[in-house]
């Protein structure tokens, strides 16, 4: 079981990150822990979003299709990473977490903002460790 830890001794979880974001998971009797490389926003046919929110909904599904191939779910994250090239859509970021990741047991997460990728065009990179 994961357990998701918010102590008093920190700074109280802003509200509008309480379903999408714990200061520490911990995972006790490890069976299964998976490392997912970063997923950016290229579609299977190698196409990229021309928008962050479409990139960004294209690395959330590549994130939910390994989970799904790991037979994992959204409350077996640990821990996300998200690589943002551009301050401007860290707004965003967090309305699409909200929208489609939002749980009551969210995952530890670190926001970057980073000066590219790999890919000159791409805007996200999301990075999971997830277990069972």
């Amino acid at each position: 079981m994961i357990e998701r830890l918010n102590p008093s001794t920190l700074r109280a979880v802003p509200d509008q990150y309480a379903g999408i974001y714990s200061h520490s998971t911990r995972l006790d009797h490890l069976k299964t822990l998976v490392a997912f490389s970063g997923q950016v926003g290229v579609a299977k046919d190698g196409t990229v979003a021309p928008d962050f929110a479409g990139q960004c909904q294209q690395a959330m599904d590549h994130v939910e299709a390994l989970l799904d191939a790991h037979r994992l779910g959204l409350d077996d994250i640990l821990k996300v990473t998200y690589f943002v090239t551009r301050a401007e859509d860290l707004a965003e970021l967090s309305e699409i977490r909200q929208t489609r990741w939002h749980s009551p047991n969210p995952p530890a997460v670190t926001t970057l903002i980073v000066a590219g990728l790999v890919g000159p065009d791409w805007l996200i990179e999301i990075e999971v460790l997830a277990a069972a």
